[in-house]
């Protein structure tokens, strides 16, 4: 490595680098997709004539959207070719983010699904007004719309996030007493055990991409999901164990089949028991799981 520092345009975007991610990773739920945004934005930011650039965090936060308008439109297509349902790609995240509430709360499996159901100005709103907080001038510069514009994409944005999102947030020790009950109650094969820390009407939504076996659709209801839950268990003899992990934030289950890592599962809870379980299997959404994400809303 050179003894030499790195040029200021350089210094500029790593110093910005973290921020650019967590940026393209909650508006696409993809951290392969995001990292390609950044490489695009790179590519973008040292051809600027960066003297003229007043507010350079702004500058490169406008380049990273419209980079990933670009890539959300085309993945629209990808999706709509994915055999089952499409989870985002789970990233490994420091202890500590838990105890962030805003940023737990912005990258957790649960949100994120809601912002699958947006549509890509709209979760490109919602994503930089709610969560970072950035201005409507900006945004609108960022999203090729009038600022009034984008206050009215906004408002709606957050009229259907809150309509579809957990009515209450569980605390992290909510969310891993109620994971904790479901890992014992699922090592040992206790049914009764399932059925009392899932919700009655809880939904499980398992990835497998075509990969690996997943139902194709969402699997709804308690009694349901343990079936489900027991017949996948029960195809063969297999050591079923999970390993306690903080995933988008928020604590969740690194399984494993006899060592082997099978998945990672991430959970929503209301009122102490678990309403969702996410379940990701597809091999090419667990390459971040191991190396932990920097991701930050500053």
């Amino acid at each position: 490595m050179s003894d030499h520092a790195a040029d200021p345009v350089t210094e500029t975007f790593l110093a910005y680098r973290n921020l650019l991610f967590t940026v393209a990773y909650e508006m696409l739920g993809s951290a392969a997709d995001a990292e390609d945004v950044l490489q695009e934005t790179w590519l973008r930011w040292v051809k600027a004539d960066v003297d003229q650039v007043h507010d350079q965090r702004a500058y490169l936060v406008r380049i990273t959207t419209r980079q990933t308008l670009n890539r959300l439109r085309s993945m629209k297509r990808r999706k709509e070719a994915y055999v089952g349902p499409w989870l985002p790609e789970p990233l490994l995240t420091a202890p500590d983010v838990t105890e962030d509430i805003e940023l737990a709360e912005s990258v957790s499996m649960a949100l994120m699904i809601v912002l699958e159901t947006l549509s890509p100005t709209e979760r490109a709103v919602f994503v930089l007004r709610e969560v970072f907080d950035v201005g409507y001038d900006e945004i609108g510069a960022a999203v090729g719309k009038s600022p009034a514009a984008v206050r009215q994409i906004a408002h709606r944005a957050r009229r259907h996030v809150e309509a579809r999102r957990p009515r209450k947030t569980a605390t992290p020790s909510q969310t891993r007493a109620a994971l904790e009950s479901f890992q014992r109650a699922l090592e040992v094969g206790d049914v009764q055990g399932l059925l009392d820390v899932l919700a009655p009407e809880v939904v499980l939504v398992s990835d497998g991409g075509g990969v690996k076996q997943a139902a194709l659709r969402p699997i709804i209801g308690a009694e349901k999901v343990v079936r489900s839950i027991a017949g996948g268990l029960g195809k063969a003899d297999v050591t079923l164990t999970g390993d306690p992990t903080v995933v988008n934030g928020n604590p969740a289950l690194l399984v494993r089949v006899d060592g082997e890592i099978d998945g990672v599962l991430a959970i929503r809870v209301e009122d102490a028991r678990i309403t969702g379980l996410y379940y990701v299997r597809n091999p090419q959404k667990l390459t971040r799981i191991e190396s932990e994400a920097p991701l930050t809303l500053r």
